[in-house]
């Protein structure tokens, strides 16, 4: 009952590595789902018409190999489990073989009235004809959002804007949108503290995303302006944990929370290596205490 999306990867979708751009997986994981709602004539959310609509709650992805231009993935996707207004879909990228997979993902969708965008109880009908036709195996034992350290001594504003690219057809943020901003955000912050990506290349190494958690609050549309705040935690050998919040300027609500475990890699070799002390000598003020 797994789906599977075969997609070619473009030139224009990978980034200054050669990787396929995260929000890029997110907007896979989209595709994928909508494609296996409409394959069975599931989704009943996707006309204008509807009173309801399908909405990421929050998203998960382990990145564990990188796509690269000219590779094609394959991705299987399936749902898990139904609640009272919330259903679980599981995703598995591979390059041919199933068990050999780049990435793995859930996504919690929320289904919701489209006047309001409140929660909204799903159908008996709706989620017994998703679990007949595109049901599978669960893997994830759900958890709430970890709760994030406190802010670093240096954990500023960064403001940012919504980008008329980034709304779906509901005039909201999309979630790969949000994650772009998130990204932009923390290359900001590496600049604000002397470290461009240029000045990492030029020494060799790279800080690379290994999964990815976000939970998405509050939506967002083109007249809204927000800022982020991002700072670390969680430092080891090789690794730490980078933590997000975007809200919104006008009245200081939260409206994306996300958490990223980083890897710093050599980039001629690929494998991991210790956090440069120069960087982190820069960066101590950025980490939690």
């Amino acid at each position: 009952m797994t789906h599977t999306v075969t997609l070619p990867i473009r030139y224009d979708e990978c980034d200054p590595y050669g990787h396929v751009n995260h929000a890029n997986y997110f907007r896979y994981m989209g595709y994928a789902a909508f494609s296996a709602a409409d394959s069975h004539n599931l989704d009943n959310t996707r006309s204008n018409e509807s009173e309801y609509v399908w909405i990421t709650r929050e998203t998960e992805v382990e990145f564990l190999s990188p796509l690269e231009f000219r590779d094609t993935v394959h991705i299987n996707t399936w749902v898990t489990d139904f609640r009272r207004v919330r259903s679980l879909r599981l995703y598995d990228f591979h390059k041919g073989d199933p068990g050999k997979p780049v990435a793995r993902a859930w996504t919690d969708w929320v289904y919701a009235r489209r006047d309001t965008g409140l929660p909204a109880i799903i159908p008996n009908e709706v989620a017994e004809r998703f679990l007949k036709l595109n049901g599978g195996p669960d893997r994830v034992e759900r958890s709430k959002f970890p709760k994030p350290p406190p802010y670093a001594e240096y954990t500023p504003k960064i403001e940012l804007a919504p980008e008329w690219r980034d709304l779906d057809p509901n005039g909201h943020v999309n979630n790969a949108g949000w994650l772009a901003y998130i990204e932009n955000g923390t290359f900001q912050l590496c600049e604000n503290l002397g470290w461009t990506a240029s000045r990492m290349a030029a020494e060799g190494f790279g800080i690379f995303a290994r999964k990815y958690r976000i939970e998405y609050l509050k939506p967002a549309g083109i007249d809204d302006r927000f800022y982020l705040r991002t700072w670390v935690s969680d430092k080891r050998r090789a690794t730490a944990i980078r933590h997000h919040e975007i809200r919104n300027s006008a009245d200081d609500s939260l409206l994306v929370r996300a958490r990223c475990l980083y890897v710093w890699v050599n980039l001629e070799t690929g494998s991991p290596i210790k956090m440069p002390a120069n960087f982190y000598a820069d960066f101590e003020s950025n980490f939690s205490k």
